[in-house]
């Protein structure tokens, strides 16, 4: 399920890098963004309750919640995007956790048995998602050009979702 909503999700960054580059606008792009948002919620419960896997779950939660909020914003037009920012920082420092996590092998799941293991890979994904996160926080504080944050979009679509996504269900492996 995870991976099917990497891909999703790369499906609505595109998009939004595209967006902040100035191609498309706010509603098409809110449009996406909301069926994205509420996708990825219902995996996280999916991931979650079916599969047993709160960690997963907890980490698809935030993203999920984080990409209503920005729907939203999106399809009303509403001008002030503090708001999002508030909630990237948010996941940002969720996606820090994770990303110690990854790295070290720590974290349980709802068995209380299974450790996590170590898996560089996913760990330099958090690590790049808390770069992104905290990068949309500045875009909407005005502290940070918007096309810095398109352009990580548009990178980060491809080497932390596309590609690890592609690579575990056509290899059953990461890159590293």
């Amino acid at each position: 399920m995870t991976l099917a909503l990497l891909l999703l999700i790369c499906m609505m960054w595109v998009p939004v890098g595209l967006f902040f580059l100035g191609s498309g606008e706010a509603k098409s792009t809110g449009f996406v963004t909301a069926i994205v948002g509420t996708l990825v919620v219902i995996g996280a419960l999916l991931q979650t309750a079916i599969f047993k896997d709160p960690f997963t779950g907890g980490l698809l939660f935030v993203f999920g919640v984080l990409y209503l909020q920005t729907a939203h914003i999106l399809l009303t037009g509403i001008e002030d995007m503090r708001t999002v920012g508030n909630g990237a920082l948010v996941v940002g420092i969720v996606c820090a956790a994770y990303a110690v996590l990854y790295f070290t092998g720590g974290g349980v799941k709802a068995d209380g048995k299974t450790i996590i293991d170590v898996v560089p890979y996913l760990g330099f994904m958090c690590t790049t998602f808390v770069v992104i996160c905290f990068t949309v926080t500045g875009v909407t504080y005005g502290k940070i050009n918007p096309k810095i944050a398109a352009f990580m979009f548009l990178i980060l679509s491809f080497t932390c979702l596309f590609v690890p996504a592609i690579g575990l269900m056509g290899y059953g492996a990461l890159p590293f």
